[in-house]
């Protein structure tokens, strides 16, 4: 054979040779495929079970089956709320417990907000140092029936007076002013035009004992007594001129005047 032949074939083989090599050492090496495994994580912060309202509650109504346990973080526990951890039996002892004041869906549950066992509902309302005292109203007497709980009212008092020679006439004096009215005796009845707002017959109002004197009083002596409804942004008004003289006399508690025909008597309180 040619020497000259003999030479190509021997480039040809190692030219074959380099390109095999290189082939080689660019094919990429795929890495081992890792197998992740889901292990448990402990949860981020701790949690308590929390009884709250699962629905809204009206003043006055009974829980029922407007509560339920919730997970509350443990670090935003109130020292008031109901806790599973300390009263597992907390949300079958309470469904019948009355809500003294309105709650909401998402509230937690504090027994403050509850009516106390063997407390009455009109009691557990009413604040420390005032009275609850009942009046009667109708439709012309309390702004034809829209005043509601939780207004603030005037009482007006209405009585004859004798004008001598021209005859009897009346007089009107407002002898509380911005009373809260605590309940009244409304209710929704059903007819055959649609519903229909029945107008009470009793409102009961928050009073002081002196302003409970002056209205018991008043229901004896006046004609009518009328509830003047108050705007919503005047009720941060303190009443000062009431008619205090209905009930006092000369600094002695329990001494009643008497106004009758023009003429003023003190007639002492009956023991």
């Amino acid at each position: 054979m040619p020497a000259s032949r003999l030479i190509i074939l021997g480039v040809a083989v190692a030219a074959a040779g380099g390109a095999g090599y290189v082939a080689k050492n660019m094919v990429a090496v795929s890495p081992p495929q890792q197998v992740v495994v889901d292990a448990p994580q402990a949860p981020a912060i701790a949690l308590q079970d929390v009884l709250v309202l699962s629905g809204d509650v009206a003043m006055g109504s009974p829980l029922e089956n407007n509560i339920s346990w919730e997970s509350w973080p443990a670090e935003g526990i109130n020292a008031n709320f109901i806790t599973r951890a300390v009263e597992p039996d907390a949300l079958d002892k309470l469904k019948g417990s009355v809500a003294r004041v309105a709650m909401y869906t998402g509230e937690p549950l504090r027994r403050s907000k509850l009516i106390g066992e063997g407390q009455s509902f009109m009691s557990s309302i009413l604040p420390s140092g005032m009275r609850a005292v009942a009046t009667a109203i109708s439709a012309d007497t309390s702004a034809g029936g829209f005043i509601l709980p939780n207004d603030f009212v005037d009482v007006i008092m209405t009585r004859r007076s004798d004008t001598g020679n021209a005859g009897s006439g009346f007089t009107t004096e407002t002898i509380l002013k911005n009373i809260r009215v605590l309940a009244i005796d409304q209710t929704i009845q059903e007819d055959e035009e649609g519903k229909k707002t029945r107008v009470g017959q009793t409102a009961t109002l928050e009073l002081t004992p002196q302003q409970a004197e002056i209205i018991t009083v008043a229901q004896q002596m006046a004609d009518r007594l009328t509830l003047a409804l108050r705007s919503i942004t005047d009720n941060k008004e303190k009443g000062t001129d009431e008619a205090d003289y209905l009930v006092s006399g000369n600094g002695r508690r329990g001494t009643v005047r008497l106004i009758k025909s023009g003429e003023v008597s003190e007639v002492g309180a009956r023991k």
